[in-house]
């Protein structure tokens, strides 16, 4: 079977410890972690990860169900990229110097729809929101007139679905109301 990139979000309380034994579950598949992002969710006091794997649709079910069964974990899900809307950051800082040497830094910037977010006397740090290859592409074209250093973030994403966590949650907090009243 062919391996896609999947998007796994998973909705827990503030728990520590539970991401190492999500990554744990992940590992002991052999399964390489592309991007991990830990972020507040929509809701109080539920974080939110967000994880992207390249497997078969059914390694992920398999793995969606595994971590599901965590005790600290609300809900786990899993997305085709066609079903998000999906951005990385990237930061880079150049030498401030390749503005002087007939680089068309700015140019090379707007082409980009990256900006500029702080000048130095030494260096200088550009930002870029996109997808990995957009981050990447401007990262080879700063490469060939000098880079000091590159970053990433992990992905964030929102599905288009709508938040598939408040209809589980909604459907729990019915379910207690219902057995409350029998």
């Amino acid at each position: 079977m062919r391996k896609t990139e999947f998007t796994l979000t998973v909705f827990s309380e503030d728990v520590t410890g539970l991401m190492a034994r999500i990554v744990a579950n992940i590992t002991r598949r052999h399964m390489n972690i592309e991007s991990l992002t830990v972020s507040k969710s929509s809701m109080p006091n539920i974080h939110r990860f967000t994880i992207v794997i390249k497997e078969t649709e059914e390694a992920i079910r398999l793995l969606v169900a595994q971590i599901d069964k965590q005790v600290d974990v609300l809900k786990a899900f899993y997305y085709k990229n066609s079903e998000i809307v999906h951005q990385e950051i990237a930061l880079y800082k150049i030498p401030t110097s390749v503005f002087y040497k007939g680089n068309d830094v700015e140019k090379l910037v707007r082409v980009h729809n990256a900006r500029i977010l702080s000048i130095e006397s030494d260096y200088i740090v550009i930002e870029k929101t996109g997808h990995a290859k957009e981050t990447e592409a401007l990262l080879k074209e700063l490469k060939k007139i000098g880079i000091y250093e590159f970053v990433r973030s992990g992905r964030v994403a929102i599905v288009k679905p709508m938040e598939r966590l408040n209809n589980y949650l909604k459907s729990l907090e019915d379910a207690a109301k219902e057995e409350k009243n029998n």
